[in-house]
């Protein structure tokens, strides 16, 4: 398939074929249904049951008989070649083989089955275990685990207060049940031993689940359109990953499509039906992982997705796992060839290779549908609508293009005067002639010359410097530690104050041989990396310092503070090297930092951010000491629309023109320095504004691929972190664990970019790994709530500090 054949594929929207279609006389709402890529099971005429051949549409159905109470549950398991089906009535719970089943009706013969269970009751629920010599059965409150060749019950396990509505066998001796109580709970079946019993979980009963084997999840669905994930590794003590309200994200998976300036509404997926459905319910009928490799969108560092197909009344909606987000809807209305619009069941089949199937039951009526359509064909379609704005715009923090001549970057201070240089010369002192007064004793012009200077010993301190220097140059050329574990081991903590003292920022410095710290007491302490010895304190700020940033070559540090100044320090000698005042900044100043390789400055103010060009004099002429020489200008403003600036990002390390910027409106903009303005935007973000953003920005030591620079982290008050693409615009994963309500905690990407950091509330500092939802470590030895955490560049160590000016040392 050529190039453009595939792109005109791509924005043709699939469509979605009815290959078979029926009406029973009795309706199938709410009873469990089985779809494979070969076969279909459903309910006919209440007890019978049929069989349709998914393969060949002009098969004719299989009628099973046996049953005499109406069928309320259906499975189908495949070994080789052999398929076998169960179905589940009051009365009976019967297995077929299908492979004989279908050899004696071609032979005119009646079809039997194998009774494995007699009055069990009223069953909700079937499944196989992988070899198929069991058979799961969820019947009122009791779940029994039969013998899938004999009428032989195995185990009968009460623990739940509802009913039952769903049981999997996992591994080789667990079961898990989920039930209308809104608890799930696991049991070792063997031993009749229960594992876990999990705490209310939801204000709504548990309808459907999945064991995701290969990520290790358990995943469930609610009455309320509510997707959680829950955790089966060990020792996770089965934790929630993610909280999905399908009824939003499907909200604003419409949303970014009206955004992203599409016309043609009958071809957006579920846009037609979006003002009904506002309020409406979204139960889970349905859940399934969809198997099919999907397009490279991803970054391949991250792994492939965990894409689970959710089945609802209303919609199949293809959701992200790792990023809590919808990403495909196939909305029934918007098929007009569709005979059955809100379903009371479902049951879906996906088949590397194969087509994709859904067997659908209407919710008030007695018709049934065998669906038949392309999912990965959906995504692609939705998915390159979403993305044509990111892939236009052709967005990397790397900068690939050589510097425009209009771009604020060529920017530059205004130059001195030629004869600047002349006027400091005729400013020097003149030659006097020498006045010789008697009555005043010498100075030693008249005595003796001295024939041998003073020469003091030089021998100690060059010892001293070369050994220090010998010291820092083997520290530069060791690399960091890609491999190695996380920062978990409690090495140091000191408290910065003798009264609690809350830390506005903390940074290492680029070569990780200091740490600065700024207090809300006004001063700025640096910190040598070990945390040893007495700090430098840098004093000036008449209020707290909310934000600092080192420079690339270590040499200075610039700070702002509530008092709507910005100063620049020699990190050397503490001394204050510029100041700017008050009058250049109508708003707070903050977010101040370096960039552009220390040839500009970046910082923010209300809903501004100021790109400055400084210069800094280290020239020292003692007649004029007091004389500023140092001078700063903004060179360009980029305004945020009438929104305030929680916080802005760029690198400094390497040339790149991306400057990411969040605002009070949830938004991230994303300015290209290189042209001068704004590129794009990036809409509910969180659902509060972000109050920081982080870079993967590596260092000096540790080398990372090129594409792994373009992830950044957003994180906000009362949401997940969020790990974002810029080439994408797109979250592609978040992060849930750490306790984040009410304080603005901190956040903080490796230099090897696989761990992430960030402060909780709970006294405690949470470490996540890029590949992973659920945190890595967690980092209790903390007195209060951690607001601010750091990792070195140069070695696996990380610092936090808590609201009461603490700081803890951490090292793997």
């Amino acid at each position: 398939m050529t190039e453009a054949s595939s792109m005109e594929d791509i924005c043709v929207r699939p469509s979605v074929y009815e290959t078979r279609s029926t009406v029973s006389n009795s309706p199938l709402s709410h009873v469990q249904l089985a779809c494979t890529h070969k076969y279909c099971a459903f309910p006919w005429n209440k007890n019978e049951l049929c069989i349709w051949d998914t393969a060949n549409q002009h098969a004719e159905p299989m009628i099973l008989k046996g049953h005499h109470q109406p069928i309320t549950a259906v499975a189908i398991k495949q070994n080789g070649d052999q398929w076998l089906a169960c179905s589940a009535s009051q009365d009976y719970v019967i297995t077929w083989n299908l492979n004989d089943c279908t050899r004696n009706v071609l032979q005119g013969l009646i079809p039997h089955g194998l009774v494995i269970g007699t009055l069990m009751g009223d069953v909700q629920h079937l499944a196989f275990h992988s070899n198929e010599k069991l058979v799961v059965t969820c019947a009122g409150t009791r779940v029994f685990i039969l013998h899938s060749q004999r009428e032989e019950i195995l185990a009968e396990l009460t623990i739940h207060q509802g009913l039952v509505n769903g049981a999997e066998f996992w591994l080789n001796n667990f079961l898990v049940c989920i039930s209308e109580d809104r608890t799930f709970s696991i049991w070792d079946y063997h031993s009749g031993h229960l594992v876990f019993q999990s705490g209310i979980i939801s204000a709504f009963p548990l309808l459907k689940m999945y064991i995701d084997e290969e990520n290790e999840q358990l995943v469930t669905g609610c009455a309320d359109g509510m997707l959680r994930a829950f955790s089966l590794v060990k020792g996770h003590n089965f934790r929630c990953l993610c909280n999905i309200d399908l009824r939003k994200e499907k909200l604003k998976f419409y949303r970014r499509f009206e955004r992203s300036g599409q016309s043609e509404r009958s071809e957006m997926a579920g846009t037609k039906s979006l003002g009904n459905e506002v309020d409406s319910g979204l139960p889970i009928l349905h859940i399934m992982k969809y198997r099919q490799q999907l397009p490279e969108l991803y970054m391949p560092l991250l792994g492939n997705p965990a894409l689970m197909c959710i089945g609802s009344s209303t919609d199949i909606l293809l959701t992200n796992m790792a990023t809590s987000e919808v990403e495909a809807v196939l909305h029934y209305e918007d098929y007009d060839d569709l005979s059955i619009y809100l379903a009371g069941s479902i049951s879906m089949s996906f088949k590397t290779g194969k087509k994709d199937f859904c067997l659908i039951a209407s919710m008030f009526e007695s018709h049934i549908s065998l669906l038949e359509f392309d999912t990965c064909a959906l995504w692609r379609f939705q998915q390159h609508k979403l993305l044509s704005c990111a892939f236009e715009t052709n967005l990397s923090i790397v900068s690939s293009n050589p510097l425009l001549s209009t771009s604020p970057l060529c920017s530059h201070v205004p130059k001195k005067s030629a004869n600047a240089k002349t006027n400091v010369l005729q400013t020097k002192t003149k030659d006097q002639p020498l006045v010789f007064n008697n009555k005043i004793k010498s100075s030693g012009y008249t005595a003796a010359p001295r024939m041998k200077m003073f020469s003091p010993k030089t021998n100690f301190k060059k010892i001293q410097f070369s050994a220090v220097r010998k010291e820092v140059t083997s520290e530069f050329k060791k690399e960091y530690p890609v491999d190695s574990a996380a920062p978990s081991n409690l090495q140091r903590q000191i408290t910065l104050s003798n009264r609690p003292t809350s830390v506005g920022c903390i940074q290492y410095s680029g070569d990780g041989m200091k740490l600065a710290c700024g207090l809300s007491d006004k001063s700025l302490l640096v910190f040598s990396s070990t945390l040893k010895g007495e700090p430098a304190v840098f004093t000036g700020h008449d209020g707290a310092i909310n934000g600092l940033g080192w420079s690339y070559n270590r040499n200075w540090l610039v700070s702002t503070s509530d008092d709507r100044t910005v100063r620049i320090w020699n990190a050397k000698t503490t001394a204050l090297e510029l100041v700017l005042g008050k009058e250049m900044f109508s708003r707070p100043v903050r977010f101040p930092q370096f960039y552009y390789m220390d040839t500009f400055i970046l910082l923010a103010s209300g809903a501004e951010i100021h790109l400055m060009k400084y210069h800094l004099d280290n020239s020292k002429n003692d007649l004029k000491r007091y004389e500023q020489k140092s001078v700063c200008k903004t060179v360009e403003k980029f305004h945020l629309d009438s929104v305030e600036i929680t916080g802005i990002s760029a690198v400094n390390d390497f040339y790149s023109h991306i400057v990411l910027a969040a605002g009070t409106n949830h938004t991230v903009e994303v300015f290209d320095l290189n042209v001068g303005r704004r590129v794009t935007t990036i809409p509910d973000v969180h659902s509060r504004a972000a109050h920081q953003i982080c870079q993967n920005k590596g260092s000096a030591f540790s080398t990372q691929p090129t594409e792994a620079y373009n992830l950044f982290v957003t994180m906000a008050i009362g949401d997940s972190l969020k790990l974002w693409d810029i080439r994408t615009l797109r979250c592609v994963r978040h992060f849930e664990g750490h306790v984040n309500r009410h304080l603005p905690c901190g956040v903080a990407i490796s230099p090897c970019g696989r761990f992430i950091a960030c402060g909780s509330e709970d006294r405690c500092a949470y470490i996540y790994e890029t590949r992973f939802s659920t945190y890595l470590e967690k980092l209790k030895e903390h007195t209060e709530s951690v607001i601010n955490v750091a990792f070195s560049p140069s070695t696996a160590q990380l610092t936090t500090c808590t609201v009461d000016g603490t700081l803890q040392m951490f090292s793997s």
